[in-house]
């Protein structure tokens, strides 16, 4: 059974990571709604630690879960997302739940990136 100070440790961690510091960033993204299987494609307009926002032509329900894959120069990042925040004229904001572990340092470097450029 998980202590009082366990679940505020966890709470705490999907606070930081919803919330975390966004940078404007264009890669192409490919997205596969799992329970569906609907394909919706887009660009990201901007990145974090956390999620992604895509500015795509359809979107996707709230609390649907995708599988994504956000390119940009030949680099690739794969995912495991659910869709938190829909603005039907503009796209969708992705939660990240978990970042192939291949992907990981990618998506690292490519943040890095973007905070030196600031």
């Amino acid at each position: 059974m998980e202590s009082d100070e366990d679940k505020r440790t966890k709470e705490s961690s999907v606070r930081n990571r919803r919330y975390s510091i966004r940078h404007p960033f264009a890669a192409d993204t490919e997205m596969l709604e799992l329970k569906s299987g609907s394909r919706v494609s887009g660009v990201t307009s901007d990145l974090s630690l956390g999620g992604c926002f895509v500015c795509a032509r359809r979107t996707l329900d709230v609390g649907a879960r995708v599988r994504a894959t956000l390119k940009q120069e030949g680099q690739e990042v794969k995912i495991l997302a659910v869709v938190r925040v829909v603005k039907p004229e503009v796209g969708i904001g992705l939660e990240f739940l978990d970042v192939a572990p291949d992907s990981n340092a990618t998506l690292l470097v490519w943040i890095e990136n973007l905070r030196k450029s600031r």
